[in-house]
């Protein structure tokens, strides 16, 4: 059984192996970074304590996951917190229908919510560019950016309209050349903050720059996993450089262990690995409201760390409340964050530039 096989469980960082009969679970996931260590735990946390956030917008991607039975995108339940705590949000993906039904469905929760739908397709660069020129032209700020949108791989590598490998393009390309193409607006924000969002399974990938879009050796759960490692470093590496260079952004990264979504049946389906896990192991599974909460916690919490890290705090970090998550050792490379981030300059068209 090779190492993928063996911890591959679902969309957690476990692994699972059936041994005379019995289950092993098998605990993968990183162990707190050297620079997390004697941090303090953090209080039991939920949307409840969202502060007020009259007065600051938000964009989120990928918001338009509307609860359709006990599954819904965990974008959607950060845009409803975040309306629901004052703020003018806007909602961006692919599906005007659904981003509308969301819309629709957070103003039925929230009466008098500032929320709108954007249409972008962050697997396509022009769109990515058209989108952000809108937002540049119809405001002079943003305050939170919270990089959501994503996508699990399916059994047949995809391609996007650039000709990227569809996971990559559209998890991690699309939202840097998002971020990158919104910095005049994120510097011009009140207390500005980047949220990337990783996953406990982040820790399984591998950036191999010899074969970054998967031409060779593809397999739609390390597109996946390489995507999220991929983010993760793109979060530390970005504040690292905004420190550096006076960005005046505060860039956290968040996961949300676990939840029932759509990530896997619009993903690689009811037939793969994980979606037999989502069958036969549904109690793993913590509703997408709680999942939300790591990244509400980093988009909104005025204890949030710039440069940290967050997750559930329950077993294996599968579920519960916000707290910290380990880093993947990888994602602590800074020779590996630099070499992606200027890859990821080229391949995107744009450039962050001296001082944003």
């Amino acid at each position: 059984m090779s190492r993928r096989s063996l911890v591959r469980y679902g969309a957690a960082g476990i692994g699972v192996a059936i041994l005379g009969g019995g289950t092993a679970v098998m605990a993968n996931r990183p162990p707190m970074s050297p620079r997390q260590q004697g941090l303090p735990r953090i209080p039991d946390w939920t949307a409840a304590d969202i502060p007020s956030m009259q007065g600051r917008s938000a964009l989120v991607t990928g918001g338009n996951g509307y609860p359709v039975g006990d599954r819904s995108g965990l974008g959607f339940h950060d845009a409803l917190e975040l309306a629901r705590a004052g703020a003018d949000v806007t909602i961006a993906s692919r599906n005007q229908d659904r981003g509308e039904e969301a819309v629709r469905r957070i103003r039925a929760s929230v009466p008098g919510a500032l929320i709108r739908f954007e249409p972008l397709d962050l697997s396509d660069l022009a769109s990515v560019a058209a989108f952000s020129q809108r937002m540049r032209g119809d405001r002079g700020s943003l305050d939170i950016l919270v990089n959501n949108a994503g996508v699990m791989g399916r059994k047949n590598r995809e391609v996007s309209a650039d000709g990227f490998e569809r996971v990559f393009a559209t998890n991690t390309l699309g939202h840097f050349a998002l971020t990158a193409r919104l910095m005049p607006l994120l510097r011009a924000g009140k207390a500005p903050r980047v949220v990337w969002v990783s996953s406990s399974r982040a820790f399984m990938g591998a950036i191999d720059f010899a074969d970054l879009q998967l031409v060779r050796n593809y397999h739609y759960g390390a597109a996946y996993d390489n995507s999220k490692l991929a983010n993760l470093l793109l979060a530390f590496e970005m504040q690292r450089r905004g420190v550096a260079e006076g960005w005046g952004i505060a860039t956290i990264a968040a996961h949300p262990g676990i939840a029932r979504t759509n990530l896997v049946p619009d993903g690689p389906g009811p037939d793969s690995l994980e979606g037999r896990n989502h069958r036969y192991m549904p109690f793993l599974f913590q509703p997408p409201a709680q999942g939300a909460l790591p990244t509400l916690y980093a988009a909104t919490s005025p204890q949030a760390a710039a440069g940290g890290y967050y997750g559930p705090n329950g077993f294996l970090g599968l579920g519960g409340l916000p707290g910290w998550a380990g880093i993947p050792e990888q994602a602590d490379e800074r020779q590996l964050a630099a070499r992606l981030w200027a890859t990821l300059d080229d391949l995107g068209g744009v450039t962050f530039g001296p001082m944003g």
